[in-house]
């Protein structure tokens, strides 16, 4: 077997943050490595996604079973090791059974909420208190 090469570039990972915004909420999911931890569906960019903005809802969907439109870029933060590409995605319904349901869990949290329990990720924060929920300044 041979080892996979080293990475020379960092990884193109698409962030959704998928929202209700009449009620104010965001939809968080589980870690797969870590199922006590929250986070925002993301994934990284594949060659058949057509945009950064179709991987985002690509995993939405598959993370989350959610589906939606993307409404708003937030931010690209690069870090050494992941290039994070963030989108706001308005819900229009929810998949009742999905692709990781059986190794995620899901919830609709206030934006509050949600960054209180994103803190042990910091790109996830910095995501969320630059959306479109997040207190003006």
């Amino acid at each position: 077997m041979s080892k996979k090469e080293p990475r020379t570039t960092p990884r193109v990972v698409c962030v959704a943050i998928p929202i209700i915004r009449n009620g104010g909420k965001v939809l968080m999911i589980t870690s797969r490595k870590r199922s006590e931890r929250w986070v925002l569906p993301k994934g990284g960019w594949e060659r058949t996604d057509l945009s950064l903005e179709a991987a985002a809802m690509r995993e939405a969907l598959e993370e989350a079973g959610v589906h939606g439109k993307i409404t708003r870029f937030v931010v690209t933060i690069p870090t050494a090791s992941v290039t994070y590409h963030v989108y706001e995605m308005d819900v229009t319904s929810l998949e009742e059974v999905w692709l990781e349901c059986h190794e995620r869990t899901r919830e609709w949290v206030d934006y509050h909420e949600a960054v209180r329990r994103l803190m042990w990720k910091p790109e996830l924060v910095q995501c969320m208190m630059l959306c479109s929920l997040a207190p003006k300044r």
